[in-house]
């Protein structure tokens, strides 16, 4: 694998959940593969899961890892040509990445959506620069798009907790106080629409995901009839994505909030979410602290998908 930004690049996606799981038996089983190589994490936006995880997946593999805070530890810098650069960025990323590629054998990129130019963000300009000019394999730990690293994990997690073959998860919109990018929802949908689930969308009007995401999954826009006889429940906020509403909140509807309401017709379903969650924005204390949350233990499988991720890579 040289690149990964998307569900395909897994390859065999089975394949790909039973050898994650295999290394979560044994992390440190292919401390060999990166001895003498380094992992460089370039964030444009802030972490928590992602930078610990990540860090520690490179760590367990052998490799020496660099962290890079872009406008914090580093210049600030240009992501479009043509610009007279007579502001607060003193370098271009056309010069940077190259420079980093220097340094490092794999490079992981975090670069959210700017919710300025909807071509820009869909394009993914930043992280494709990366994989353009960098001359090293590039992976997405969020981009502006997709969260592929998270879908991974949430797929590792469902796989272990489901009590049916083919369980119904269900993706729900919440309410939260910012707008926030469709990536999490986009990569979910990428993933769910690969595995072997019955995968149900339910969210409020004018927040229809991009059709490339969505493909074949049904979209149900009465919550309590999405939830019924669910096996788990991923909630998650995301912002408008059809134009021209591109990046705007259409709604703070709190009768959303995944509550003890909506649980009580599922089929014990277990909770999910990415987090950090705003609680009783997204969903009530009671849900999240239930024994069917499972948030952390899906927090700790992006230790794992991020594993088998650059051991993939650093294996070619």
């Amino acid at each position: 694998m040289k690149h990964f930004t998307n569900v395909k690049d897994l390859g065999n996606l089975q394949q790909a959940v039973k050898e994650a799981l295999e290394i979560k038996k044994n992390r440190f089983a292919y401390k060999h593969l990166g001895e003498n190589k380094t992992l460089l994490m370039v964030f444009f936006n802030s972490s928590l899961r992602t930078r610990l995880s990540t860090q520690k997946a490179g760590m367990n593999l052998g490799m020496n890892t660099i962290v890079l805070d872009i406008n914090q530890g580093a210049w600030k810098l240009e992501t479009e040509r043509g610009v007279i650069m007579d502001g607060d960025k003193p370098e271009h990323i056309l010069e940077a990445i190259p420079v980093m590629g220097c340094y490092c054998d794999v490079i992981g990129v975090r670069a959210f959506a700017q919710f300025e130019d909807k071509a820009y963000d869909y394009n993914e300009t930043i992280i494709n620069q990366f994989i353009k000019h960098s001359g090293k394999p590039v992976f997405s730990m969020e981009a502006a798009t997709g969260h592929p690293l998270q879908a991974f994990a949430d797929l590792i997690t469902i796989e272990e907790y489901k009590k049916t073959k083919r369980p119904k998860v269900v993706l729900t919109w919440a309410p939260h106080p910012r707008a926030l990018p469709q990536a999490v929802p986009n990569s979910f949908a990428d993933f769910m629409n690969e595995a072997d689930v019955d995968f149900v969308i339910t969210h409020p009007k004018g927040y229809e995901l991009a059709d490339e995401f969505v493909r074949g999954a049904r979209v149900e826009y009465d919550q309590m009839k999405a939830f019924e006889n669910a096996d788990f429940i991923y909630a998650k906020s995301w912002a408008a994505y059809q134009d021209p509403n591109y990046g705007k909140i259409l709604s703070t509807d709190r009768s959303w909030t995944v509550s003890a309401r909506q649980m009580a017709v599922t089929r014990n379903a277990y909770f999910m979410h990415c987090l950090p969650v705003r609680r009783n924005m997204i969903v009530t204390d009671d849900v999240i602290e239930s024994p069917q949350s499972i948030v952390i233990p899906e927090a700790a499988n992006r230790e794992i998908s991020a594993q088998w991720v650059i051991k993939k890579i650093i294996e070619q």
